[in-house]
């Protein structure tokens, strides 16, 4: 490693608070503070300045200089915040907002370093800012966001267009967690080419290399490296202050305290990982691997809708797809994915109608009373659907399985291909790579169309608010005009699962529609539906 001098930046209050909408108690901050100063780290990025005002924020979202004030901070230590570009482009001259956001000169104020975030596209509006700040006396800092996947051409005209300005880093993020060692090295090398002043990197640690990488990058000339601790941030997290620390402090030569630090992870940060749960796993590596934006996995996994499949299918739409940017109605096609429909081809009204219906769901009630169920099945002859790949009762006294969630498709097609009976989906409306999977099985084509608050009931199509397959299976019965749709498996969520109310809207809007079939749930249940039990049937 170089004799270079390195500046340590730790931002775990500025990428943590993704976690905690910024709410940190002040009490941690002193113990962060004081642990900081001890450890070696050379600037504390304290949050963000933002103008944006919806919702609740804590005060690291504004770090204004008031909230500084009240903090004790070391004198060992420089003070940072971060500015989103996207906040300063776009309306105007980037002065307005700048002055919004930092009222008084440097020489007033705690902060003394300014670094703002930007994609590509974003770079060369914003680099305005640079002049503005240096003339308030802040000290400049760029981060380049998503440049892993840029040409040579790209990343060096990125350098040669920040030469102009006065910038005092240049950083760029591995902001997907894909890169390795010598992508890293690569890319300080391109912008090396056009940008004589000092470059800064921050990793991500999907691939469990954010330490290696950011080593590499110091190896290749980088002098400004960030962490955070525990490598608390979005998603799979960063490089960790407690590891990094040590290196840093051994290229410079210099010994440090990390007693501070340990007591911090122990009392603040550990507690607050077992809640919030960052950190790598095999999800955001994946997502690490295809380019895929962790935010997607962040969200999946704090959403309690998503079940492992769930996610493993989502990861593989979005590899196919693209993910690099995250978007709420992004994630929400990934999970609800239908092209416009043409409608079906197959009629239920052909073998429901007048039918009694036991429709199997997933829950551990048709294992708990499987014996009951199967001697119910041979006793009365109900027309039997089972969900997706529901196995728990004898095969044998299965009729028809029905999926339409593109999702558990993705995951389950394999297995649909082993099941013998004819799968009810809307094969019209599944993408190209889903009907190719599943070519040889008997399908039964029931048209499907999501549309939100919306249940209509058509021949051989149907339209949803949701595409979840109890929906689905729910309209079928309804379309096919059965007698009534017996419930089994369908034992519910604890009070404070999202899935409870989602559900409860879902069964109430359903039963509210012209058509809809008569509901009993046969086997333990919290929803609110009529209920007898199976040994009694």
């Amino acid at each position: 490693m170089s004799s270079a001098k390195y500046t340590l930046l730790d931002c775990t209050l500025r990428d943590g608070g993704y976690y905690n909408d910024w709410d940190f108690d002040p009490a941690l901050i002193e113990r962060y503070l004081a642990a900081m100063s001890a450890v070696g780290v050379d600037v504390v990025e304290m949050g963000l300045r933002s103008l944006r005002r919806d919702g609740f924020r804590g005060a690291c979202a504004y770090t204004t200089d008031e909230f500084l004030a009240s903090l004790p901070l070391p004198a060992t230590l420089s003070i940072g915040v971060m500015v989103n570009a996207s906040e300063l482009i776009g309306a105007g001259p980037v002065s307005g907002p700048l002055a919004s956001l930092f009222p008084a000169r440097s020489d007033d104020s705690p902060v003394d370093l300014v670094r703002i975030a930007c994609h590509v596209h974003e770079f060369e509006e914003a680099l305005a800012a640079s002049l503005w700040l240096r003339d308030r006396g802040y000290r400049v800092g760029f981060n380049l966001m998503q440049v892993a996947d840029r040409e040579q051409s790209e990343v060096e005209a990125l350098a040669r267009a920040c030469a102009g300005y006065p910038v005092d880093v240049l950083y760029f993020a591995d902001s997907l967690g894909s890169m390795g060692p010598q992508q890293t090295c690569e890319i300080v090398s391109w912008l090396r080419r056009h940008w004589k002043g000092e470059i800064g990197i921050h990793t991500h640690d999907n691939l469990r290399m954010a330490l290696q990488n950011t080593l590499s990058a110091m190896d290749a000339g980088v002098t400004w490296v960030d962490s955070t601790v525990t490598g608390m941030g979005r998603g799979p997290g960063n490089a960790r202050t407690e590891e990094l620390a040590i290196e840093v402090a051994s290229a410079r030569g210099t010994t440090i305290s990390i007693v501070p630090l340990m007591q911090v992870i122990k009392t603040d940060f550990r507690p607050m990982q077992e809640r919030y749960g960052w950190g790598t796993n095999p999800y955001y590596y994946l997502a690490g691997r295809y380019g895929i934006h962790p935010t997607y996995i962040q969200e999946m996994l704090s959403d309690s809708r998503y079940s492992e499949e769930d996610v493993l299918a989502v990861i593989e739409h979005l590899r196919i797809n693209g993910g690099k940017k995250f978007s709420f109605d992004a994630l929400d096609t990934a999970r609800h994915f239908y092209r416009e429909s043409e409608g079906g081809s197959w009629y239920p009204s052909e073998v429901l109608r007048g039918r009694e219906i036991l429709l199997l769901g997933t829950g551990p009630g048709v294992r708990r009373h499987r014996g009951a169920i199967e001697r119910f099945i041979r006793r009365t002859n109900p027309v039997v659907i089972a969900l997706n790949t529901q196995a728990e009762v004898d095969s044998a006294l299965i009729d028809y399985r029905v999926a339409c969630h593109p999702v558990r498709l993705l995951a389950d097609h394999q297995a649909h291909t082993r099941l013998p009976q004819p799968l009810i989906t809307p094969w019209s409306a599944l993408s190209d790579d889903l009907r190719t999977s599943l070519a040889n099985k008997k399908v039964l084509d029931f048209g499907l169309q999501v549309e939100a608050g919306t249940f209509v009931f058509g021949e051989r199509s149907c339209t949803l608010p949701t595409s979840l397959v109890v929906a689905y299976a729910l309209a079928i019965a309804a379309s096919g005009e059965s007698a009534r749709v017996l419930l089994a498996g369908f034992d519910g969520y604890s009070a404070d699962d999202p899935r409870t109310r989602e559900m409860k809207d879902l069964l109430t809007q359903y039963q509210s529609t012209t058509g809809a079939r008569e509901l009993l749930a046969v086997t333990p249940t919290r929803h609110e539906l009529p209920t007898q039990s199976i040994y009694a049937m």
